[in-house]
């Protein structure tokens, strides 16, 4: 059976993966539940540690399978089980991690007896280690290089330059020294309040950061799947950017709801949320602003 693009099916990802036909998916990108108790509708989000990680190889597995040979896989995870999906993913299922990127949020969740967490793991891997796409040369994931804003040096790319590895403190402790370029990813969750904010799903991507993913690890006209469509945000970036999208939902109601956010955006729609986090914050759903991040 072949699954149609540029659609949101509502099922199982297991059983909707395996009527995909191989080999026909350029970028896939997951954000599936983290197995620590959220509340879905109707996905089980305690289950046992094994029962978990076998679910989870079915699923990466099938991801596998879809993907084309030089296509590109992101997986988005929490602390928890983020080091056992990593080695399950490049020692049973094959893929090889181009990179592991931590991506810093602000308002994270208080936590009373540890520290609050304001990170997730993005873990980029690629069936083929010699052959995959990658746009370095995208302005849209350049950064202004060092050379340029602070030396002012004719020497510098005026193309910018890549992002770089690179951990930091939170920019409000230290305005200084943190990039948004590093490969500690700063970008706001998408908090309650934020106009961008779908409002059915809690669990939310915000959509500067999956264009980075998407311009980076894909063409016009590609295939972008996403197996855990969630509140459909990769779904809109994938259509905003001029990409075929496919996506999974296994809530009926999710479903519906993607479906209506997908109708009612257009191919080259601006982007929501905000370009550079340090020098303005996320509108509110009442139109206000927020105070910057750094005071």
């Amino acid at each position: 059976m072949e699954v149609a693009v540029n659609a949101i099916h509502q099922g199982d990802c297991i059983e909707l993966l395996a009527k995909l036909q191989p080999a026909t998916v350029d970028l896939a990108f997951a954000d599936p539940p983290f197995n620590i108790g959220y509340e879905y509708d109707v996905y089980d989000d305690r289950r046992a540690a094994e029962d978990y990680l076998a679910w989870s190889k079915k699923w990466l597995a099938g991801v596998h399978r879809a993907l084309k040979p030089d296509g590109a896989f992101w997986l988005a995870i929490g602390d928890e089980f983020a080091a056992e999906l990593k080695l399950i993913a490049q020692k049973d299922v094959g893929f090889h991690c181009r990179s592991w990127v931590i991506w810093y949020y602000t308002f994270g969740v208080n936590c009373k007896n540890k520290f609050t967490r304001s990170h997730a793991h993005l873990f980029h891997f690629v069936k083929d280690p010699e052959k995959f796409t990658f746009n370095a040369d995208d302005p849209a994931i350049r950064v202004p290089s060092a050379r340029q804003l602070v030396y002012a040096d004719s020497r510098a790319n005026p193309k910018g330059r890549l992002p770089d590895d690179t951990w930091i403190l939170r920019p409000q402790d230290l305005p200084d020294g943190f990039r948004a370029d590093g490969d500690v990813w700063f970008f706001s969750r998408v908090a309650g309040t934020f106009k961008e904010r779908a409002g059915f799903h809690g669990c939310q991507m915000p959509e500067r950061l999956l264009a980075r993913i998407v311009c980076a690890c894909s063409n016009p006209d590609e295939v972008v799947l996403d197996p855990f469509a969630g509140s459909g945000s990769t779904l809109l970036v994938a259509k905003k950017l001029n990409r075929n999208y496919l996506g999974f939902e296994l809530s009926k109601e999710y479903a519906e709801k993607i479906a209506q956010r997908l109708a009612a955006v257009a191919v080259g729609q601006e982007l929501d949320g905000v370009g550079d986090p340090l020098k303005s914050a996320p509108a509110t759903a009442k139109g206000r602003r927020l105070k910057s991040v750094l005071g």
